[in-house]
Protein backbone atom coordinates (compact mmCIF):
# COMPACT_ATOMS: atom_id res chain seq x y z
CA UNK A 1 0.00 0.00 0.00
CA UNK A 2 1.17 3.51 -0.78
CA UNK A 3 2.49 5.19 2.33
CA UNK A 4 -0.49 7.88 3.05
CA UNK A 5 0.52 11.36 5.17
CA UNK A 6 -2.07 12.10 7.85
CA UNK A 7 -0.94 15.97 6.85
CA UNK A 8 0.50 17.95 4.36
CA UNK A 9 0.04 21.27 2.73
CA UNK A 10 -1.51 22.17 -0.84
CA UNK A 11 1.20 24.68 -2.51
CA UNK A 12 0.70 25.54 -6.28
CA UNK A 13 2.10 28.26 -8.59
CA UNK A 14 0.55 30.96 -6.83
CA UNK A 15 2.32 30.37 -3.06
CA UNK A 16 5.23 29.78 -5.21
CA UNK A 17 5.56 33.15 -7.05
CA UNK A 18 4.58 34.81 -3.96
CA UNK A 19 7.31 33.81 -1.63
CA UNK A 20 9.87 34.66 -4.27
CA UNK A 21 8.55 38.01 -4.63
CA UNK A 22 8.66 38.15 -1.09
CA UNK A 23 12.53 36.88 -1.02
CA UNK A 24 13.14 39.65 -3.66
CA UNK A 25 11.39 42.50 -2.83
CA UNK A 26 10.39 42.18 0.59
CA UNK A 27 13.05 44.44 2.42
CA UNK A 28 14.40 47.93 3.14
CA UNK A 29 11.19 50.18 2.79
CA UNK A 30 9.11 47.33 1.58
CA UNK A 31 10.31 44.67 4.53
CA UNK A 32 6.02 45.14 5.71
CA UNK A 33 4.29 44.58 2.27
CA UNK A 34 3.04 41.17 2.37
CA UNK A 35 2.79 41.63 6.56
CA UNK A 36 0.22 44.08 5.88
CA UNK A 37 -1.74 42.29 2.79
CA UNK A 38 -1.75 38.95 5.17
CA UNK A 39 -3.01 40.75 8.05
CA UNK A 40 -5.50 42.81 5.93
CA UNK A 41 -7.06 40.30 4.24
CA UNK A 42 -7.12 37.69 7.14
CA UNK A 43 -9.21 40.45 9.14
CA UNK A 44 -11.62 40.99 6.25
CA UNK A 45 -11.92 37.16 6.22
CA UNK A 46 -12.45 36.93 9.70
CA UNK A 47 -14.87 39.69 10.37
CA UNK A 48 -12.41 41.09 12.43
CA UNK A 49 -11.31 45.07 13.37
CA UNK A 50 -7.58 43.69 13.70
CA UNK A 51 -4.99 40.76 12.92
CA UNK A 52 -1.38 40.43 14.32
CA UNK A 53 1.28 37.81 11.95
CA UNK A 54 3.24 35.84 14.24
CA UNK A 55 5.85 32.93 14.83
CA UNK A 56 3.35 30.55 16.48
CA UNK A 57 0.22 30.22 17.58
CA UNK A 58 1.82 29.35 20.64
CA UNK A 59 2.92 33.17 20.81
CA UNK A 60 -0.52 34.46 20.25
CA UNK A 61 -1.70 32.63 23.32
CA UNK A 62 1.24 33.74 25.21
CA UNK A 63 0.27 37.32 24.21
CA UNK A 64 -2.78 37.59 25.08
CA UNK A 65 -2.69 35.99 28.09
CA UNK A 66 -0.21 39.25 28.88
CA UNK A 67 -2.58 41.34 27.57
CA UNK A 68 -4.98 40.34 29.48
CA UNK A 69 -2.91 40.71 32.64
CA UNK A 70 -2.90 36.73 33.88
CA UNK A 71 -0.39 36.51 36.27
CA UNK A 72 1.21 34.29 39.05
CA UNK A 73 -1.95 33.21 41.50
CA UNK A 74 -4.61 33.05 38.60
CA UNK A 75 -6.35 30.21 37.12
CA UNK A 76 -6.64 29.45 33.34
CA UNK A 77 -9.70 26.80 32.47
CA UNK A 78 -8.56 24.72 29.07
CA UNK A 79 -10.07 21.55 27.75
CA UNK A 80 -8.69 18.39 28.78
CA UNK A 81 -8.04 17.25 25.04
CA UNK A 82 -5.80 19.38 23.00
CA UNK A 83 -2.46 19.45 22.69
CA UNK A 84 0.00 21.24 25.30
CA UNK A 85 0.55 24.40 23.11
CA UNK A 86 -3.08 25.63 24.62
CA UNK A 87 -2.40 25.18 28.20
CA UNK A 88 1.93 25.68 28.15
CA UNK A 89 1.64 29.65 27.79
CA UNK A 90 -0.35 29.70 31.11
CA UNK A 91 2.75 28.37 32.64
CA UNK A 92 5.12 30.92 31.18
CA UNK A 93 2.85 33.74 32.77
CA UNK A 94 3.47 31.88 36.34
CA UNK A 95 -0.81 31.17 36.29
CA UNK A 96 -2.25 28.13 36.80
CA UNK A 97 -3.63 25.57 34.15
CA UNK A 98 -6.78 23.89 35.18
CA UNK A 99 -8.47 20.95 33.04
CA UNK A 100 -11.91 20.72 32.04
CA UNK A 101 -13.70 18.30 30.27
CA UNK A 102 -14.89 17.71 27.08
CA UNK A 103 -18.46 17.54 25.15
CA UNK A 104 -18.60 13.90 23.84
CA UNK A 105 -20.21 14.79 20.30
CA UNK A 106 -17.56 17.58 19.59
CA UNK A 107 -14.65 16.66 21.77
CA UNK A 108 -14.36 20.35 22.74
CA UNK A 109 -14.70 21.80 26.07
CA UNK A 110 -17.81 21.10 27.92
CA UNK A 111 -19.43 24.42 29.12
CA UNK A 112 -20.60 22.57 31.60
CA UNK A 113 -17.66 21.63 33.28
CA UNK A 114 -16.10 24.72 32.63
CA UNK A 115 -18.83 26.10 34.61
CA UNK A 116 -17.83 23.50 37.51
CA UNK A 117 -14.11 24.09 37.54
CA UNK A 118 -14.38 27.94 38.08
CA UNK A 119 -12.81 29.47 41.33
CA UNK A 120 -12.38 32.90 42.31
CA UNK A 121 -8.65 33.00 41.37
CA UNK A 122 -9.85 31.94 37.22
CA UNK A 123 -9.14 34.93 34.70
CA UNK A 124 -9.44 32.97 31.48
CA UNK A 125 -10.51 30.14 29.29
CA UNK A 126 -9.30 28.90 26.26
CA UNK A 127 -11.80 26.63 24.30
CA UNK A 128 -9.74 25.05 21.36
CA UNK A 129 -11.83 24.15 17.88
CA UNK A 130 -10.66 20.80 17.78
CA UNK A 131 -9.40 19.23 15.07
CA UNK A 132 -11.56 21.89 13.01
CA UNK A 133 -14.87 21.51 15.27
CA UNK A 134 -16.72 23.78 17.01
CA UNK A 135 -17.66 23.53 21.01
CA UNK A 136 -21.05 25.76 22.23
CA UNK A 137 -19.58 29.16 21.68
CA UNK A 138 -23.18 30.30 23.00
CA UNK A 139 -23.22 28.46 26.37
CA UNK A 140 -19.75 29.14 26.66
CA UNK A 141 -19.87 32.70 26.21
CA UNK A 142 -22.35 33.08 28.51
CA UNK A 143 -20.73 31.33 31.30
CA UNK A 144 -17.77 33.97 30.63
CA UNK A 145 -19.64 36.68 30.59
CA UNK A 146 -21.57 35.26 33.96
CA UNK A 147 -18.19 35.41 35.65
CA UNK A 148 -16.51 37.77 34.06
CA UNK A 149 -13.57 36.21 32.44
CA UNK A 150 -11.34 36.00 29.62
CA UNK A 151 -11.70 33.91 26.19
CA UNK A 152 -9.17 33.09 24.21
CA UNK A 153 -10.42 31.66 21.34
CA UNK A 154 -8.03 28.76 20.09
CA UNK A 155 -8.93 28.40 17.05
CA UNK A 156 -5.04 26.35 15.39
CA UNK A 157 -7.48 24.08 13.81
CA UNK A 158 -9.94 25.58 12.49
CA UNK A 159 -9.44 28.22 9.97
CA UNK A 160 -12.64 28.15 7.69
CA UNK A 161 -14.94 26.26 10.14
CA UNK A 162 -18.16 28.71 11.80
CA UNK A 163 -20.60 28.83 14.70
CA UNK A 164 -23.63 30.36 13.46
CA UNK A 165 -22.58 31.79 10.81
CA UNK A 166 -19.37 33.93 12.57
CA UNK A 167 -16.09 32.35 11.81
CA UNK A 168 -13.73 30.27 14.11
CA UNK A 169 -11.60 32.11 15.74
CA UNK A 170 -14.01 35.86 15.98
CA UNK A 171 -15.64 34.55 19.33
CA UNK A 172 -13.48 35.68 21.64
CA UNK A 173 -11.76 38.43 23.24
CA UNK A 174 -8.90 37.21 21.13
CA UNK A 175 -8.74 34.71 18.37
CA UNK A 176 -5.59 32.72 17.67
CA UNK A 177 -3.99 30.57 14.61
CA UNK A 178 -1.70 28.18 13.81
CA UNK A 179 -0.10 27.99 10.25
CA UNK A 180 1.94 24.86 11.22
CA UNK A 181 3.24 22.75 8.03
CA UNK A 182 0.06 20.57 8.68
CA UNK A 183 -2.36 23.20 8.89
CA UNK A 184 -5.14 23.93 5.69
CA UNK A 185 -3.70 27.04 5.34
CA UNK A 186 0.56 26.90 6.30
CA UNK A 187 3.21 29.38 6.22
CA UNK A 188 5.75 26.42 7.55
CA UNK A 189 5.66 27.51 10.84
CA UNK A 190 3.03 30.72 12.03
CA UNK A 191 0.76 32.09 13.79
CA UNK A 192 -2.50 34.88 14.19
CA UNK A 193 -4.01 37.12 16.25
CA UNK A 194 -7.15 38.47 16.08
CA UNK A 195 -9.52 40.70 18.24
CA UNK A 196 -12.49 43.09 18.07
CA UNK A 197 -10.46 45.06 21.26
CA UNK A 198 -8.38 48.10 20.56
CA UNK A 199 -7.08 47.84 23.79
CA UNK A 200 -5.64 44.69 23.48
CA UNK A 201 -3.84 45.28 19.99
CA UNK A 202 -2.29 47.99 20.86
CA UNK A 203 -1.04 46.48 24.19
CA UNK A 204 0.03 43.36 22.43
CA UNK A 205 1.99 45.18 19.42
CA UNK A 206 4.68 46.58 22.11
CA UNK A 207 4.91 43.46 23.81
CA UNK A 208 5.28 41.10 20.66
CA UNK A 209 8.36 43.54 19.52
CA UNK A 210 10.73 43.82 22.65
CA UNK A 211 8.55 46.40 24.66
CA UNK A 212 8.90 48.95 21.24
CA UNK A 213 5.91 51.29 20.90
CA UNK A 214 4.56 51.43 17.19
CA UNK A 215 6.29 53.60 15.05
CA UNK A 216 9.38 54.06 17.27
CA UNK A 217 12.23 55.00 15.32
CA UNK A 218 15.13 55.75 17.91
CA UNK A 219 15.01 52.28 19.75
CA UNK A 220 13.83 53.30 22.61
CA UNK A 221 12.23 50.35 24.24
CA UNK A 222 9.74 51.08 27.24
CA UNK A 223 9.89 47.63 28.95
CA UNK A 224 11.34 44.23 28.24
CA UNK A 225 9.19 42.08 26.20
CA UNK A 226 9.56 39.59 23.71
CA UNK A 227 10.76 39.16 19.81
CA UNK A 228 7.47 37.87 17.87
CA UNK A 229 7.54 38.13 14.58
CA UNK A 230 6.70 36.81 11.49
CA UNK A 231 9.02 36.88 8.40
CA UNK A 232 8.21 38.05 5.30
CA UNK A 233 8.89 35.48 3.46
CA UNK A 234 6.22 33.31 5.74
CA UNK A 235 3.43 36.53 5.23
CA UNK A 236 3.62 36.05 1.54
CA UNK A 237 3.19 32.22 1.27
CA UNK A 238 0.07 32.87 4.23
CA UNK A 239 -1.63 35.42 1.93
CA UNK A 240 -1.28 33.09 -1.26
CA UNK A 241 -3.12 30.05 0.69
CA UNK A 242 -5.51 32.34 2.39
CA UNK A 243 -7.02 33.72 -1.01
CA UNK A 244 -7.28 29.97 -1.47
CA UNK A 245 -8.91 28.89 1.49
CA UNK A 246 -12.64 28.14 -0.23
CA UNK A 247 -10.33 25.90 -2.46
CA UNK A 248 -8.25 24.40 0.59
CA UNK A 249 -11.79 24.33 2.33
CA UNK A 250 -13.73 22.51 -0.08
CA UNK A 251 -10.76 19.85 -0.59
CA UNK A 252 -11.28 19.42 3.13
CA UNK A 253 -14.65 18.63 3.23
CA UNK A 254 -14.83 16.48 0.36
CA UNK A 255 -12.01 14.61 1.60
CA UNK A 256 -14.28 14.25 4.61
CA UNK A 257 -17.17 13.03 2.64
CA UNK A 258 -15.18 10.48 0.80
CA UNK A 259 -14.26 9.21 4.59
CA UNK A 260 -17.40 8.86 5.48
CA UNK A 261 -19.07 6.87 2.38
CA UNK A 262 -16.21 4.37 2.46
CA UNK A 263 -17.14 3.95 6.41
CA UNK A 264 -20.56 4.25 6.30
CA UNK A 265 -20.92 0.50 6.47
CA UNK A 266 -18.46 0.04 9.62
CA UNK A 267 -20.31 -0.85 12.63
CA UNK A 268 -18.21 0.75 16.43
CA UNK A 269 -16.66 4.04 14.74
CA UNK A 270 -17.94 7.93 15.08
CA UNK A 271 -16.15 10.51 12.74
CA UNK A 272 -16.20 14.12 13.42
CA UNK A 273 -18.95 16.05 14.30
CA UNK A 274 -21.01 18.87 12.90
CA UNK A 275 -23.79 19.98 14.92
CA UNK A 276 -26.62 21.65 13.52
CA UNK A 277 -25.64 25.52 13.07
CA UNK A 278 -21.77 24.87 12.96
CA UNK A 279 -19.46 23.80 9.69
CA UNK A 280 -16.63 22.00 10.69
CA UNK A 281 -13.01 22.37 8.99
CA UNK A 282 -12.09 18.92 9.29
CA UNK A 283 -8.52 19.67 9.76
CA UNK A 284 -8.50 16.06 11.08
CA UNK A 285 -10.68 13.17 10.07
CA UNK A 286 -10.84 11.66 13.42
CA UNK A 287 -12.28 7.95 14.46
CA UNK A 288 -13.25 7.27 17.50
CA UNK A 289 -13.88 3.54 18.24
CA UNK A 290 -16.20 1.53 20.46
CA UNK A 291 -14.40 -0.07 23.16
CA UNK A 292 -16.38 -2.78 22.69
CA UNK A 293 -14.30 -3.33 19.02
CA UNK A 294 -11.80 -4.75 21.75
CA UNK A 295 -9.01 -2.42 20.30
CA UNK A 296 -7.18 0.92 21.90
CA UNK A 297 -5.44 3.77 19.88
CA UNK A 298 -2.20 1.80 20.27
CA UNK A 299 -2.97 -1.08 18.83
CA UNK A 300 -5.27 0.09 16.25
CA UNK A 301 -2.28 2.89 14.63
CA UNK A 302 -0.29 -0.40 14.98
CA UNK A 303 -2.32 -2.33 12.52
CA UNK A 304 -2.43 0.92 10.33
CA UNK A 305 1.18 1.11 10.07
CA UNK A 306 2.00 -2.67 9.40
CA UNK A 307 -0.22 -1.57 5.91
CA UNK A 308 1.71 0.89 5.06
CA UNK A 309 -0.71 3.56 6.54
CA UNK A 310 0.32 6.63 8.73
CA UNK A 311 -1.99 7.88 11.77
CA UNK A 312 -1.52 10.22 14.47
CA UNK A 313 -3.10 9.19 18.68
CA UNK A 314 -6.17 11.55 19.71
CA UNK A 315 -4.79 13.82 21.96
CA UNK A 316 -3.79 12.50 25.68
CA UNK A 317 -5.66 14.29 27.84
CA UNK A 318 -2.95 16.67 29.28
CA UNK A 319 -3.76 15.67 33.04
CA UNK A 320 -2.52 12.52 32.19
CA UNK A 321 0.74 13.16 30.35
CA UNK A 322 4.08 13.22 32.32
CA UNK A 323 4.40 17.64 32.06
CA UNK A 324 1.81 17.77 33.96
CA UNK A 325 0.41 14.26 35.73
CA UNK A 326 2.03 15.22 39.48
CA UNK A 327 0.45 18.41 39.46
CA UNK A 328 -2.68 19.30 41.77
CA UNK A 329 -5.06 20.20 38.94
CA UNK A 330 -3.90 16.89 36.94
CA UNK A 331 -5.12 14.98 39.66
CA UNK A 332 -8.38 16.52 39.93
CA UNK A 333 -9.09 16.17 36.28
CA UNK A 334 -8.08 12.66 36.21
CA UNK A 335 -11.18 12.24 39.03
CA UNK A 336 -13.18 14.86 37.18
CA UNK A 337 -13.20 14.04 33.47
CA UNK A 338 -14.57 10.86 32.50
CA UNK A 339 -15.87 12.03 28.83
CA UNK A 340 -12.27 12.73 27.84
CA UNK A 341 -10.73 9.68 29.53
CA UNK A 342 -13.82 7.82 28.16
CA UNK A 343 -12.73 9.11 24.24
CA UNK A 344 -8.72 9.58 23.86
CA UNK A 345 -7.70 5.82 24.42
CA UNK A 346 -10.11 4.85 21.29
CA UNK A 347 -9.51 7.45 18.60
CA UNK A 348 -7.00 8.18 16.09
CA UNK A 349 -6.45 10.74 13.60
CA UNK A 350 -6.91 8.97 10.04
CA UNK A 351 -4.78 10.10 7.14
CA UNK A 352 -5.99 14.24 6.12
CA UNK A 353 -2.99 15.98 4.13
CA UNK A 354 -4.66 17.98 1.44
CA UNK A 355 -3.13 16.28 -1.57
CA UNK A 356 -4.78 12.85 -1.19
CA UNK A 357 -7.24 12.08 -3.78
CA UNK A 358 -10.35 9.78 -3.34
CA UNK A 359 -8.63 6.92 -4.45
CA UNK A 360 -6.07 7.30 -1.39
CA UNK A 361 -8.88 7.79 1.12
CA UNK A 362 -10.86 4.65 -0.26
CA UNK A 363 -7.54 2.72 -0.16
CA UNK A 364 -7.45 4.25 3.70
CA UNK A 365 -10.41 3.00 4.21
CA UNK A 366 -9.99 -0.51 3.48
CA UNK A 367 -6.53 -0.73 5.68
CA UNK A 368 -8.65 0.31 8.47
CA UNK A 369 -11.81 -1.78 7.68
CA UNK A 370 -9.30 -4.82 7.83
CA UNK A 371 -7.27 -3.73 10.96
CA UNK A 372 -10.82 -3.57 13.14
CA UNK A 373 -11.56 -6.99 11.19
CA UNK A 374 -8.20 -8.73 12.72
Amino acid sequence: MERLPVAGPWITEKEIQYVTDAVTNAWYGNANMYHERFEKAFAEYLGVKYAMALPTCTSAIHLSLLALGVAQGDEVIVPDITWIASSAPISYVGATPVFADVDPQTWCLSAQSFEACITPRTKAVIPVDLYGGMPDMDAIRAVAKKHNIAIIEDAAEALGAEYKGSKAGSLGDTGVFSFHGSKTVTTGEGGMLVTDHQDLFKRIQVLRDHGRQPGDRMFFNTEVAYKYKMSSMQAALGLAQLERIDELMERKRQQFQWYKEGLADVAGITLNAEPQGTRNAFWMVTVVLDPKLGLNKTQLMELLNQQGMDSRPFFHPLSSIPAYEDSEQAHLARQRNQVAYSISPYAINLPSALSLEKSQIEAACGALKRALAI
